[in-house]
């Protein structure tokens, strides 16, 4: 067995394996049945919600936190859609077929509750550091949620330090930019290094404004690569609609039966659809991963639940439009079977249906929603490093070095896949083995959780959707937010 084919194993069948696949659909199900199928019936208010922050007409008032609710949403978006949606959804379909597709819609319909409750858990027991900037995430309801309040402090402990070693590991396995790089350098016939390079000074210049900086930038540049996407994708199916019926046959018929070879496609199982399904979902919608709770922490609302809306918007709008965007260019311009992987797949598959001009636009948009994903990833792990550091006296010397080393191992990375010859598929792999700990790690703490989410749902409809009767000792915010703002009914919050 080559060093490949071992890690392969290891990765999919191990890290990867139904266990994990259980886990995760057993916990969205859970989640489904508890909050009343609420990823359904409250889709509409999660909608209109997401709209009303992004067209400004959501009153923040003197409501604590960092980023406005359009901001936080921004930033998490800049970091779900992004290489996962261009080089992650092309990766599962040249690995685990047309099916894997079905299984990434499987899985982001339980992921829509998956992120909604992590989310407003996140927002409720977030903490203020010593300038009362709000913080949160994964460790912190770990911490407050299970260890305090349930006094369960070995599952706590287990937990907590399983999620954050995983998570790290994101700052030495990045694959940002080494998709961006492939993407630019293979359409501008640039070399991988060289574009790396400049990526990576660009990426300073972002992460030097901080959460607030970031906050503005993503503000700004998702909506438009976003639309540029959707457009983009959009006509290149308008041209080939004769070919969708063949696409959804593929797709359907073949996450049950698995995929035979076919031109440069080698063949998958049914399992292999599956793993690499849920893996490329949950990479690239994040929910359950733990990361996007990181970024909404920090922003100014005045209930947990309504920025938990935003979990359901951001899922919806990564894999069921962007993904399945992807994932239908690729399917009807016959590129899934040509042998390519990665970016180079999605790049081609634009190429074959707008001309070169459709691959340089989009080489150039996967640049700048790889600056969006990277400095949001950056922004996640620093909530990591402030937890594990608490108040030693080192800290804003070790956020320092965090934050003038980040970019640097994903650099190196892209080295390495140029010295040694890596194939992008392989570095996937790699990708997929630093989110198996962080995955098992926060849904088992959803699980012991999801009584608080559902005490939380209960006064959110309660409060603003008139529905249910309103508890005026129950509070919304494990800690007491110092601004004194109240809830519509006048309790304090």
């Amino acid at each position: 067995m080559s060093f490949e084919d071992l890690v392969c194993t290891v990765v999919w069948d191990y890290m990867w394996g139904m266990p994990l696949v259980i886990v995760i659909l057993g916990t969205g199900f859970y989640l489904t049945c508890r909050s009343g199928f609420f990823q359904f019936t409250g889709f509409a208010v999660a909608m209109r919600h997401a709209w009303r922050s992004v067209m400004g007409k959501e009153e923040q008032g003197k409501r604590e936190g960092i980023l406005s609710p359009v901001e936080a949403m921004s930033m998490a978006l800049g970091t779900t859609i992004g290489v996962g949606n261009i080089g992650g959804v092309a990766t599962a379909i040249a690995v685990g077929g047309p099916g894997a597709v079905f299984w990434m819609w499987l899985a982001a319909l339980v992921g829509m509750i998956i992120k909604m409750a992590e989310v407003t858990l996140a927002v409720h027991y977030r903490s203020r550091d010593e300038r009362g900037e709000t913080y949160g995430g994964p460790n912190y309801y770990m911490k407050k949620g299970i260890g305090i309040e349930r006094r369960m402090k070995g599952l706590f402990k287990f937990l907590s330090g399983l999620f954050a070693f995983g998570f790290c590991t994101g700052y030495f396995i990045n694959i940002q930019t080494y998709t961006v790089s492939e993407a630019v350098g293979n359409t501008f016939g640039v070399g991988l290094l060289a574009v790396g390079v400049v990526y990576t000074l660009l990426l300073y210049v972002m992460i030097s404004g901080g959460f607030r900086g970031l906050g503005r930038i993503a503000a700004r540049l998702v909506p438009l690569m976003c639309l540029f996407y959707l457009l983009g994708g959009l006509f290149i199916i308008a041209k080939h609609t004769a070919a969708l019926p063949g696409a959804f046959s593929l797709i359907f018929g073949s996450a049950f039966t698995g995929t035979a070879a076919f031109g440069g496609f080698m063949g998958a199982s049914v399992t292999q659809a599956i793993k690499i399904g849920l893996s490329r979902s949950v990479f690239s919608n994040e929910a359950g991963w733990g990361s996007a709770p990181m970024i909404h922490a920090s922003a100014r609302v005045d209930h947990p639940v309504k920025q938990g809306l935003m979990g359901i918007f951001e899922v919806f709008i990564d894999t069921f439009v962007i993904c399945s965007i992807t994932c239908l260019v690729i399917l009807v311009t016959g590129q899934w079977s040509s042998g390519l992987d990665g970016a180079t797949l999605t790049l081609a598959a634009f190429e074959y249906g707008i001309g070169r001009f459709g691959r340089i636009i989009l080489a150039l948009g996967v640049f700048l929603f790889g600056l969006t994903t990277s400095s949001g990833v950056y922004a996640q792990i620093e909530v990591v490093v402030r937890y594990l550091v608490g108040q030693s006296p080192l800290k804003e010397r070790i956020l320092s070095f965090y934050k003038w080393t980040y970019p640097l191992p994903s650099l190196a990375m892209v080295y390495v896949a140029v010295r040694f010859g890596l194939p992008g598929t392989m570095l996937w792999v790699f990708s997929d083995a630093s989110t198996a700990l962080p995955i098992f790690a926060n849904v088992v703490a959803l699980l012991v959780l999801t009584p608080r989410f559902v005490e939380l749902l209960r006064d959110y409809r309660a409060r603003f959707l008139g529905q249910g009767t309103i508890d005026p000792a129950f509070r919304p915010f494990y800690e007491s937010e110092p601004d004194g703002a109240s809830s519509p009914d006048g309790s304090p919050r």
